[in-house]
C-alpha cells in the first residue's frame, strides 16, 4: 500500500478541534470509544455519482488541473483503488455506502429481487398464499410513477418540486409493497433492511439527517426503524419529463435539470434549512445526495447531438465529457456555499459513486436480448417437467444474471446452469451489427450453494439468488438500444472513485490502498466522533473505517 503526499495544507477545511458544537454532538464524541476519537468533522457531505469509475476522476482532473474536482481530490485523500458492491447496482450500492454491509448481510441484491418467504403484493389471505414476491424499489411503488412529485399532486411541476415532501414514504402505494406472511401487512423499504443505517446512528446520538436520491423507495436508507432520516427528498427520475420526450433519463439535458433540484436541496439544508427552504432547522451531520447525469451519458448513444460513451477505452466521448463539467460545477456550487457559510473548516465531502457502467471499450460491446433466453430456459423446464410451471421466479438482467427459481433445488440450479452455458447466437455490437456470443454471453455460472457461499449467506437464505452469472466484458442485456449498463462483476462496474476531503483528513493523499465502498459509512460516524460499530453490518462483516488520518 502506498499513500503519497501531494500536498501538506488540505484544500477544504483544516484540522482542529469540533468548534462551534451542540451540546448533541459533544456528548456524542464524549461517549465515543476509541475508535471514534478524534474526529475533527461537524457535518459529512456525502455525494454519490451513479457511472463515475475512478478513471473518468483521474482524466478530467488532469484535463482540468483547475477545477472542482481537482480541488477536491488535493485537499484530502483519494483512494485509487475502491470497489462498491457486486452486484453494482443502485440499491445495494447505496446501502452499503450507508450502513457498511454487502448484499449477503443487507439482504438487498438489487433495485428489483426477490423474496422466497414474502407474499406477493396485494395479498390478503396469507393462511393461504404460497410464498414468493417480487420486491420492487424502483418508480413501479410510486402513488404516480408519471409524476415528478411520485404522486402528491403538487401544481406548478417541475418548477415547484422542491416543495416535495421530506417524507416519501407517504408517497408509497401499499398495494404494490410485498406482504409479511406473520403480520399480513405490506413491507415497507425501510422495514425490508436487514441492518441499521448511519442515519439512525446519527439521530440517536441527536445529529440531524438529510438525504436526496432518485425514488421514494430509497425510503429504504430510514432504516428498520423508519426514522433514520429527518428529510427525505426524492423527486421521481422516471417521471414523464417536462418539455422532453420520455422519462428524465431519455435526454441528458434533462437528466441535467433533474440533478440540479437535488442539488438545490442541498444547498438549501447546507444554508440551514429544509430542503424546500421553508423551515431553518440547521445544518445536517450526515447529508448529501446522488446525481444521475453522468449514468444517461454513459448508456445513451446519443442525446443533444452529441455521441454518448466513450469515444476510445476509458476515453470519455463528448456527451460524458460534457458531464463530467456538469458535475464538476455542482460540486463547485456546494462547496462554495460551505465556504460562504463558513462551514468549510468543519465538514468533510466525501465523494463516490453506487456503481460504474460496463463497457467502457465501444467495441467491446455486445447486445444480447435476455427475453429469449429466459423464455428458452423456462421451455426447456417444462418439456423435461411435464405438468410443471416456469422454472424462473424472477429475473434481473443488466451486464450479470441474477435468476430466482420457482424450485430452488440442486437439480434445478444445476438444469438452469447447464441450459443457459449451452445457449449460443447473435447479439448487437455498437454500430448496430450482428455481433456472436456464446454460452448465453456469461463467463461464470454461480448457482445453488455456490451463489450463497459467494454471497456469504447459508444455503436456502430467502433473498439470495439461486443463480448469478458473471457476464463475458461487454456483454449488456437488452432489446434496445442503450450502450452500457451496470450490476456486473467487471472491473467497468466495480472500479469506482473514492474521495474524502476537508476536516479530519491531511490534504493530498493518494493511496492505492484497496478499499471498499462500505468503508464509507464506518468512516462517516468516526469523522463526527461516533462509534463505527454501532452499525450492526460493521459488526457482522467487521468493516474498517478508511485510514483518513
Amino acid at each position: 500500500m502506498t499513500r503519497r503526499y501531494v500536498r501538506l495544507a488540505a484544500t477544504l477545511g483544516a484540522a482542529g478541534v469540533l468548534a462551534g458544537s451542540t451540546v448533541a454532538q459533544a456528548a456524542a464524541a464524549q461517549a465515543a470509544t476509541e475508535e471514534g476519537r478524534g474526529a475533527h468533522a461537524q457535518h459529512v457531505l456525502l455525494v454519490s455519482v451513479d457511472g463515475l469509475h475512478q478513471s473518468d476522476l483521474t482524466w478530467f482532473v488532469a484535463q482540468h488541473p483547475q477545477s472542482a474536482l481537482a480541488r477536491l481530490v488535493h485537499g484530502g485523500v483519494e483512494y485509487t483503488h475502491a470497489a462498491t458492491t457486486n452486484p453494482s447496482d443502485s440499491f445495494p450500492g447505496m446501502v452499503a455506502q450507508l450502513t457498511g454491509g454487502g448484499p449477503g448481510t443487507t439482504g438487498v441484491y438489487y433495485d428489483d429481487s426477490y423474496d422466497a418467504a414474502l407474499l406477493p403484493a396485494g395479498t390478503t389471505d396469507c393462511t393461504n398464499a404460497k410464498p414468493g414476491a417480487e420486491v420492487d424499489l424502483t418508480e413501479n411503488l410510486d402513488r404516480n410513477q408519471d409524476a415528478l412529485d411520485a404522486g402528491q399532486g403538487l401544481t406548478g411541476l417541475p418548477g415547484s418540486i422542491l416543495r416535495m415532501t421530506g417524507w416519501p414514504q407517504t408517497l408509497l402505494d401499499p398495494a404494490k409493497l410485498p406482504v409479511d406472511p406473520h403480520t399480513c401487512k405490506p413491507v415497507q423499504p425501510h422495514s425490508y433492511l436487514r441492518v441499521n443505517t448511519v442515519f439512525e446512528v446519527a439521530r440517536q446520538a441527536g445529529l440531524r439527517t438529510a438525504w436526496s436520491d432518485k425514488h421514494a423507495a430509497y425510503d429504504i436508507l430510514n432504516g428498520p426503524s423508519g426514522e433514520g432520516i429527518q428529510d427525505l427528498f426524492t423527486p421521481e427520475i422516471n417521471s414523464r419529463a417536462t418539455g422532453y420526450s420520455g422519462d428524465w433519463t431519455k435526454d441528458n439535458q434533462a437528466t441535467e435539470q433533474y440533478d440540479t433540484y437535488k442539488v438545490q436541496a442541498v444547498l438549501n439544508e447546507i444554508d440551514g434549512y429544509d430542503h424546500s427552504r421553508t423551515a431553518p432547522v440547521g445544518t445536517p451531520a450526515v447529508f448529501g445526495l446522488n446525481l444521475q447525469s453522468v449514468s444517461t451519458a454513459q448508456k445513451l448513444k446519443t442525446s443533444d447531438g452529441l455521441q454518448g460513451g466513450y469515444a476510445t477505452k476509458g476515453v470519455p466521448g463528448p456527451l460524458l465529457a460534457k458531464n463530467l463539467e456538469f458535475v464538476d460545477r455542482q460540486i463547485d456550487a456546494l462547496t462554495r456555499e460551505l465556504r460562504k457559510q463558513h462551514l468549510d473548516g468543519s465538514t468533510t465531502v466525501i465523494l463516490s459513486a453506487k456503481h460504474g457502467q460496463s463497457p467502457t471499450d465501444p467495441t467491446a460491446l455486445n447486445r444480447i436480448d435476455d427475453g429469449p433466453l429466459l423464455d428458452g430456459l423456462n421451455a426447456a423446464w417444462k418439456a423435461a417437467h411435464p405438468g410443471s410451471g416456469a422454472l424462473v421466479a424472477h429475473a434481473v438482467d443488466d451486464d450479470g444474471v441474477l435468476l430466482w427459481l420457482n424450485d430452488r433445488s440442486s437439480a434445478a440450479t444445476q438444469f438452469a446452469t447447464t441450459y443457459l452455458l449451452a445457449q449460443n447466437g447473435n447479439g448487437v455490437d455498437i454500430g448496430g451489427k450482428a455481433r456472436p456470443f456464446t454460452r448465453s454471453g456469461l463467463e461464470t455460472v454461480y448457482a445453488g450453494e455456490e451463489a450463497a457461499d459467494r454471497f456469504h449467506v447459508a444455503p436456502g437464505d430467502s433473498r439470495v439468488p439461486d443463480v448469478f452469472g458473471v457476464a463475458q466484458y461487454g456483454v449488456v442485456y437488452t432489446g434496445g438500444s442503450k450502450i452500457a449498463e451496470h450490476g456486473g462483476a467487471h472491473a467497468d462496474d466495480l472500479d469506482v472513485p473514492l474521495v474524502v476531503s476537508g476536516a479530519g483528513t491531511p490534504g493530498g493523499v493518494r493511496s492505492d490502498e484497496k478499499v471498499e465502498t462500505k468503508q464509507i459509512a464506518p468512516t462517516i460516524l468516526k469523522l463526527l466522533g461516533l462509534q463505527p460499530h454501532a452499525l450492526q453490518a460493521v459488526r457482522e462483516e467487521h468493516t474498517k473505517a478508511l485510514p483518513v488520518r
